[in-house]
């Protein structure tokens, strides 16, 4: 199988849904969500295009899914459980109420578009994310540094670590310019797979966000096959979120490009995901406002 392109269509040449491949990933067989437009794999690195169908399931999954993950839902109710817990006076409680009350929402695009790709991944890929990057920020609308993604794929019992980076695009040129150059998604792509020193860093985040926590047997399965492979074994994944019609060309030639590069038993998914909407939509799309 490696080495070759493989296109799934029909006699026709119309795409087909893609059957498991060697790894185990789930095939793509489209729903009332999504729908599958072409696919291909070349060596150690697959990439695919879906479609995201307007409509009862894609609003429930922008409110639902991509909100909890673009507010961190969870580390909320957390945070506001522990607060109100110190509010012991009918003043205190009014003074938590205005700080709650002022947290001030998500509008830029691209992070929305990274909440998109996490709770994608998670839905499609079983990618469990075991931080949200929300929780590192020390100023509203901060940008972190480093991968976009981290977490943990399991697969026929062995855990692997996720690394990988996400791009908004309204660019109408396929490739749009954010998959390009140094700042570009195949070049920060093959910088997670080979960079050492980035992953040394990646990891030190990493330990005490999962020591002592459910994900902590996680990190040490898929750091120890990490090492005991040569610090090869690796799923790496770029997710693409556009607003124009589906073109292969908008992956297959950094697909191409990273199959010389990536050796096995690195993975590497390059995902694009086409949305039903204009990509200045997302905001308002999370807090419910209809497709």
């Amino acid at each position: 199988m490696y080495g070759e392109i493989l296109d799934h269509k029909d006699a026709t040449g119309t795409p087909t849904p893609a059957a498991p491949d060697e790894w185990g990933y789930c095939s793509m067989t489209g729903s009332a969500l999504t729908a599958m437009h072409y696919q291909a794999q070349d060596r150690q690195v697959t990439w695919y295009g879906v479609g995201m169908t307007a409509g009862e399931e894609f609003d429930t999954f922008m409110s639902n899914d991509v909100a909890s993950r673009l507010n961190d839902e969870e580390g909320q109710r957390e945070f506001e459980s522990h607060l109100r817990g110190l509010a012991n006076t009918g003043f205190a409680r009014e003074s938590l109420d205005e700080i709650l009350a002022s947290n001030a929402p998500e509008e830029r695009d691209w992070a929305v578009g990274e909440a998109m790709a996490e709770a994608y991944l998670n839905r499609e890929h079983a990618v469990t994310w075991p931080w949200n990057m929300e929780r590192d920020k020390r100023t509203p609308k901060a940008s972190l540094p480093g991968a976009d993604l981290v977490g943990f794929e399991t697969i026929e019992g062995e855990t692997r670590l996720v690394l990988g980076e996400v791009k908004t695009s309204t660019d109408a040129n396929s490739p749009p310019n954010v998959m390009n150059g140094r700042s570009g998604m195949a070049h920060q792509i093959d910088s997670l797979a080979t960079n050492l020193t980035l992953i040394n860093q990646l990891l030190k985040w990493l330990l005490p966000r999962c020591k002592g926590t459910a994900h902590e047997t996680s990190f040490n399965a898929a750091v120890g096959l990490f090492l005991n492979s040569g610090n090869k074994a690796i799923a790496l994944f770029g997710v693409l979120i556009r607003d124009t019609n589906p073109n292969e060309q908008d992956l297959r030639p950094r697909g191409k490009t990273l199959a010389k590069n990536i050796q096995s038993p690195t993975t590497c998914h390059l995902v694009a995901l086409y949305l039903p909407c204009v990509i200045a939509d997302l905001p308002r799309l999370v807090v419910g406002g209809g497709a």
